[in-house]
């Protein structure tokens, strides 16, 4: 078997059903299989499974168990040569996963460690932590008080978010994020895996640096797209800041020297970044003054305009031809709902990156099913919306 995805969920059901739907379709033409490990959800995600993936390895904890051991024991059961550890809030496209094995980073690379790609958020934007450095006290620094914002191109400041590399560079990094690591599961397991210790947050961080201190080179490939809401499986409050603060005091402590000054400022520091990130997660409801549906479906067209109480425009799966116009020099807040049962996960994730606007947001109504879906702030929790029959 070539490819085993590790999906690791937590009260997500919506979001996990869109992300199977997405991954089965990117394995069509691969030796794989989907292992769905739950955290012992209170939503109906495990029975979501049962009822509309019964084929698919279900593992249900009796606890929550954080995302190291979580992954852990999912990969414990995978049989394929490379794994890919995936959060239930991403969408990858069709071919996500044929791009990486048929890519040069794969062969001849005895020296290949975790391979990453380029994540963007629900609104289409870029995610910087797609690929980051190796937080070292000056990175972080750097990191907490924006210095790599202010400084972009001087190296000195810019390595947490390693932009020596654009988004549209594959190259070689130091960190990847956990919502998509590819990598072979016979390095996973000598590196040990996630470390157990870690609950979350700097989990990602620790694997990728331990993979690199066994001489490994990790990556970041930029040649296919996956979205990640981000913001659907942490909300963040008083316990997020509290979880970070830990995190990245146990990455420290493992890793590198520690003194009390040191310890003062990331205690510090880890409160301020977790603070301004919290301040963020507050995303004001946005009022959309008119829709944009593509699919070929007429009798969604008027159940949607049952459901939202606005007129929408109807646009064809060739919808390309017709939709820059219809957004040139538009100032109102316009939403685009993608059919998925009209369009591939390719075509919706390009064309996110394609029409992202400050006045634009996205909606996915996936595959036979009766919700649509999306987020308008890497920030927050996200939004479904049932579709009734």
């Amino acid at each position: 078997m070539q490819l085993s995805v590790i999906i690791l969920n937590y009260n997500v059901r919506y979001f996990l059903e869109q992300c199977v739907l997405s991954v089965q379709a990117a394995l069509q033409h691969i030796d794989g299989e989907i292992i769905v490990v739950d955290n012992n959800s209170s939503d109906d995600s495990c029975q979501m499974m049962k009822t509309r993936f019964p084929h698919i390895k279900l593992i249900e904890n009796n606890e929550n168990t954080g995302f190291p051991k979580g992954n852990n024991i999912g990969v414990a059961q995978a049989k394929g040569e490379y794994i890919c550890i995936l959060n239930p809030d991403t969408v990858v496209a069709e071919d996500t996963f044929t791009k990486i094995l048929n890519s040069q980073l794969l062969t001849p690379n005895f020296q290949l460690g975790i391979i990453g790609c380029k994540l963007v958020d629900g609104t289409g934007k870029f995610l910087p932590e797609s690929k980051r450095g190796i937080p070292t006290p000056w990175v972080a620094f750097t990191k907490i008080f924006g210095l790599y914002k202010i400084f972009p191109k001087i190296q000195l400041f810019n390595r947490y978010y390693a932009q020596n590399l654009s988004e549209h560079q594959t190259g070689e990094v130091d960190v990847l994020v956990g919502a998509f690591m590819f990598l072979k599961r016979e390095l996973y397991n000598q590196l040990g895996g996630f470390d157990e210790n870690c609950f979350m947050y700097s989990d990602d961080i620790d694997l990728s640096y331990r993979a690199l201190q066994n001489g490994k080179t990790n990556y970041y490939f930029s040649k296919t797209t996956v979205i990640h809401y981000k913001g659907e499986s942490t909300v963040k409050d008083g316990t997020y800041m509290k979880r970070f603060q830990e995190a990245m005091e146990y990455f420290y402590s493992k890793h590198f020297k520690k003194s009390a000054f040191f310890s003062l400022f990331m205690k510090s520091g880890s409160y301020l970044f977790a603070f301004l990130k919290k301040s963020k997660s507050v995303v004001s409801n946005r009022d959309i003054d008119s829709y944009i549906l593509i699919s070929q479906n007429e009798l969604l067209k008027e159940k949607l305009e049952k459901l939202l109480g606005k007129n929408v425009k109807l646009l064809s799966a060739t919808f390309k031809n017709e939709l820059p116009s219809l957004l040139k020099g538009i100032h109102s807040n316009v939403e685009i709902i993608f059919d998925q049962n009209a369009l591939p996960f390719s075509t919706i994730i390009s064309a996110m990156e394609t029409y992202k606007s400050e006045n634009v947001t996205f909606k996915i109504i996936p595959n036979q099913s009766n919700f649509m879906i999306g987020s308008n702030s890497s920030n927050d929790r996200g939004e479904v919306i049932l579709i009734n029959d």
